[in-house]
C-alpha cells in the first residue's frame, strides 16, 4: 500500500470518526453516552467507529420502517380488531393511567382475570398446562431457552400441541438463547413448528447487535397468555448451584388484555419472518371477579422512552408506598430524581434488589448512586436466599405491574419489553403479601457499609457506572 493510499485511508476513516460523532450528538439518549461517543470517535475512530455502529445505535431503524410498513401491511387488521375491544374499554379513574395508555398505545381494558404465578413451579405447571389446552394457536417468545431438562420439557409440549393441529410459533432471541443448539430448534421444525430468530444480528439488520428481544410472552388461542419475568432453563426452578432458589415472578392473563399481548408478538413475528400471522381477534371475557389491565409493550423503535417513562409516571404517581423489584439496578438520572424526590416528600419507597450478582458490572455500578439514593430516604434492600429475578413494582393500595423490564439502561434504550400494568386494588393487594414476604428475607443496605468499602471497591463502581448506557 502507498504513502499516498495508506493517507487516504487514514483520513476516510477519521472522517467516518468524525460523521459518527455528529450522529452520536444529535441521536443518543443520554448526555454521558454521547459525551463518550464522541470522544472516542474523534480520538480514536480506529475501534470506537466499529464499536459505534454496533453498539451505540440509538434506535432500532429496521424496526421502526417495519412499523412504518405496518400503516399498509398491518394496520387493516388493526382497524378490524381494535373496535371489538370497544365494549371492555374501562375508563381510566386517574391522570397517571390515562398517560400509561398513552405511552403504551394501547387501552386500558376490563373482563380480565390476572393470575400472580410466583416462582418456577408455578408458572410453567399454569404454563404447560396452558399449552395442553390449546385448540388454534400458539404464539411463544422467550429471551432464553436452554437446551435442558425444562427446555426438553417445554418441546415435548409443543411437539404434542403441534401433532393434534394445533399452530405454533416459536420466537427466541438469538443473542439470549445463542447456546440452544441447531437440534433444538431442528426438531421444533420436524413437528411442524413455524420457528425464527427475532433477527437483530449484525448482518441482516445493518449493525444493531446492541439491540435486543427480552420479552417473555405466551399467548394461547388469544384467550390465555403468560408474561413476566421467567426464561426456560432449570436455573429458574432454583436448580442451579451458582444461583441457588431463584426468586421471579409471571402473571396469566385471561380475557381481551391478551389482545395486548398478542398484538406485541404479532409485530415482533413480522418483523423478524415479514409474515402476517392470521390470529383470532376477538375478546373474551369469563372472569367472575375482574381485573383491568393495560399491556404496556416497549423498545428502541418508540418515539417515545416508554419504560423509563412508564417506571417514571409510577414513581410521581405514587402517594405514600412504592415498591420496586429488580435484579438489575442502574436507573438512568431522571429514575434516580424521581426516587429521591418521591423518599423526601415521604412516600415508603423501597427497592429489592439480589445480594448475589449475576452480571458484575450491573451489581458493581449500583454502588456509585446508591448512597446518595439512600441519603434521601430511599430504602434499599437485598434479597438473601437466592437470586431475586424479578420486575414488579407496587404503587400505594392500589396499582401493581408485573413485567420484564429491569431498572436498567439496557431495559430503558435497548431492549424490546412488556409490563402488564394494572390498576386494580385485589391485584395489589396480592402483590403487597407476596412482596411482604420477600422483604422479610431481605437484608437493609445501611449507607456507613458504602462509606465503609474499600477504595478501589469505590473505584471500580464508578468506573462501572461509566459503562451503564451500553451495558
Amino acid at each position: 500500500m502507498t504513502s499516498a493510499v495508506l493517507g487516504l485511508a487514514i483520513f476516510l476513516i477519521h472522517l467516518l470518526g468524525v460523521l459518527s460523532a455528529i450522529l452520536a450528538l444529535m441521536s443518543s439518549r443520554t448526555s454521558q453516552g454521547a459525551i463518550a461517543w464522541i470522544i472516542s470517535l474523534t480520538t480514536f475512530p480506529y475501534l470506537a467507529v466499529p464499536a459505534f455502529w454496533v453498539f451505540g445505535r440509538p434506535r432500532f431503524l429496521g424496526y421502526v420502517s417495519s412499523r412504518g410498513e405496518r400503516d399498509t401491511v398491518l394496520r387493516r387488521v388493526l382497524t378490524r380488531y381494535r373496535p371489538l375491544s370497544e365494549p371492555y374499554l374501562a375508563k381510566a379513574k386517574k391522570g397517571e393511567i390515562r398517560a400509561i395508555e398513552q405511552l403504551a398505545l394501547m387501552p386500558l381494558t376490563s373482563g380480565n382475570r390476572a393470575e400472580l404465578l410466583i416462582d418456577g413451579d408455578a408458572t410453567f405447571t399454569s404454563l404447560f398446562d396452558g399449552i395442553d389446552r390449546a385448540e388454534e394457536y400458539i404464539l411463544m417468545q422467550f429471551f432464553i431457552v436452554r437446551r435442558d431438562a425444562l427446555g426438553i420439557e417445554l418441546k415435548q409440549h409443543l411437539q404434542r400441541a403441534a401433532e393434534r393441529g394445533v399452530r405454533v410459533y416459536f420466537l427466541y432471541d438469538e443473542v439470549g438463547s445463542r447456546k440452544l443448539g441447531e437440534g433444538y430448534l431442528f426438531d421444533l421444525a420436524e413437528a411442524g413448528i413455524e420457528v425464527s430468530a427475532f433477527n437483530s444480528s449484525l448482518i441482516r439488520h445493518r449493525f444493531q447487535l446492541n439491540f435486543r428481544n427480552h420479552r417473555k410472552v405466551t399467548v394461547v388461542d388469544g384467550r390465555e397468555g403468560w408474561l413476566g419475568g421467567f426464561n426456560v432453563g432449570v436455573e429458574y426452578l432454583g436448580q442451579d448451584p451458582r444461583f441457588g432458589p431463584w426468586r421471579d415472578t409471571h402473571l396469566k392473563l385471561t380475557g381481551p388484555s391478551v389482545l395486548g399481548l398478542q398484538e406485541a408478538f404479532w409485530e415482533d413475528w413480522h418483523w423478524a419472518t415479514n409474515h402476517v400471522l392470521s390470529l383470532d381477534w376477538e375478546p373474551k371475557s369469563t372472569c367472575d371477579e375482574c381485573h383491568d389491565v393495560v399491556i404496556v409493550p416497549s423498545g428502541p423503535a418508540d418515539p417515545q422512552e416508554t419504560a423509563s417513562l412508564m417506571v417514571q409516571q409510577a414513581i410521581h404517581s405514587a402517594e405514600w408506598r412504592l415498591w420496586l423489584t429488580s435484579p438489575y439496578f442502574v436507573p438512568d438520572r431522571s429514575v434516580q430524581d424521581a426516587l429521591r424526590l418521591a423518599a423526601m416528600r415521604g412516600v415508603d419507597v423501597r427497592i429489592m434488589i439480589p445480594e448475589r450478582p449475576d452480571h458484575l458490572l450491573v451489581f458493581l455500578s449500583a454502588f456509585a448512586f446508591l448512597p446518595d439514593m439512600l441519603q434521601a430516604g430511599v430504602k434499599v434492600y437485598r434479597y438473601q436466599p437466592g437470586f431475586l429475578h424479578q420486575k414488579v413494582m407496587l404503587i400505594d393500595d392500589d396499582c401493581a405491574s408485573v413485567g420484564t423490564v429491569n431498572l436498567d439502561n439496557r431495559s430503558f434504550r435497548l431492549n424490546f419489553e412488556i409490563t402488564a400494568f394494572l390498576p386494580d386494588e385485589n391485584f395489589a393487594k396480592e402483590v403487597h403479601k407476596m412482596l411482604l414476604n420477600d422483604f422479610a428475607h431481605c437484608r437493609r443496605i445501611e449507607i456507613q457499609e458504602l462509606y465503609d468499602r474499600a477504595m478501589w471497591r469505590k473505584l471500580t463502581s464508578r468506573a462501572a457506572y461509566l459503562l451503564s448506557p451500553i451495558q
